[in-house]
């Protein structure tokens, strides 16, 4: 796995030289927008390493293998889908959130029918899904996003069991 990443940055690496070498105002107008674009994420990031703090903090790995381990079966994917439809947190966030979930003792199914619910259904955006798309429209696809996550979940939870 280090290997593979080593030669990633070595691409990357490689990548932006090749550029500088070819257009060097380009390289540097595109480093600035890149080093802007880290800026705006930065606050997010900085968000999500505290709420993985403060979680883990206050749940020990017991707590969280207690509450979403592979032993809390149902009860964990229903709190594990219940928080992940009602949060609103963006990918990059939660991505490293379950890892660090699942590296507390976190099961697999429970983890997958959080990112699930995450990223498909969405309580908090609701209203103006509703607006946008109609009260009919946005509650099926809400309830179907949901119905697919708790298959998606239970199919994970078998094959990594």
């Amino acid at each position: 796995m280090k290997m593979f990443t080593y030669v990633l940055y070595g691409a990357a690496i490689l990548g932006l030289l090749l550029s500088f070498v070819k257009d060097r105002a380009k390289t540097k107008l595109a480093l600035k927008k890149a080093w802007r674009s880290f800026e705006n994420i930065l606050p997010s990031i900085l968000a999500i390493l505290l709420l993985i703090g403060f979680i883990l903090t206050f749940l020990d790995a017991q707590a969280i293998s207690k509450l979403l381990g592979t032993d809390s079966g149902v009860f964990g994917m229903i709190i594990a889908a219940a928080v992940g439809c009602i949060t609103l947190i963006p990918g990059f966030v939660a991505f490293p959130l379950a890892a660090s979930l699942l590296s507390a003792g976190a099961g697999y199914a429970q983890i997958a029918i959080f990112i699930s619910t995450l990223m498909m259904v969405g309580i908090a955006t609701l209203p103006l899904e509703m607006k946008c798309f109609g009260k009919r429209i946005a509650l099926k696809r809400n309830v179907l996003s949901l119905i697919l996550a708790v298959i998606t979940s239970c199919v994970v939870g078998v094959i990594m069991s």
